[in-house]
């Protein structure tokens, strides 16, 4: 059993959508990178007496996409891709926690496009404060990079130059604020 980090107390902390983020990064045509956000709608941590009996459970919004491009956006929601009408829900569930260095490995079924998969997320807890309403914050960020194809996110079109437009490899950052129950 790992003990948590100095600040750290157990207990039920609720996600607090309007201050976290859930990003994406993609390399477009092999040579720039497009950064896209999902809204994040829901979700909790419970932090055990250790680190190895904490968990964590989040919801983002498909439909909520923005890379900064309308006619990006309504490709990405559509069946090319994720299909939020028919998926309209990216879900996240821990099935382990462990420390890793300074942070800890998050290790959890990632729903997305209709398809689950394990990832594991590199987490740093980024602290402890209380915010001018009373409110108990804790604080983390997480990243993590996974394959399109293994969520079923295939399209893609080819260059004349040789490659294509989109890579397969997807990094996600996650800043992420939630508040004390």
């Amino acid at each position: 059993m790992t003990a948590l980090p100095t600040g750290l107390k157990p207990g039920t902390y609720a996600i607090d959508p309007s201050h976290s983020t859930a990003a994406f990064i993609v390399r477009h045509a092999g040579i720039s990178k497009v950064r896209g956000s999902i809204a994040v709608t829901e979700g909790s941590i419970t932090i055990g007496d250790d680190v190895e009996s904490s968990t964590v459970s989040a919801t983002l919004d498909a439909a909520s996409v923005d890379t900064g491009s309308k006619q990006r956006d309504e490709h990405l929601v559509s069946p090319d891709f994720w299909d939020a009408a028919k998926n309209p829900t990216w879900t996240f569930v821990t099935t382990s926690v462990v420390a890793n260095g300074d942070g800890f490995d998050i290790t959890g079924d990632l729903t997305l496009n209709g398809v689950t998969k394990p990832v594991t997320l590199a987490t740093e807890y980024t602290g402890t404060a209380q915010d001018p309403f009373g409110n108990v914050r804790v604080g983390f960020e997480a990243t993590t990079q996974f394959s399109r194809k293994e969520f079923d996110l295939t399209w893609n079109a080819a260059l004349e130059t040789g490659g294509v437009l989109v890579s397969d490899n997807v990094k996600i950052e996650l800043d992420v604020s939630a508040i004390a129950a």
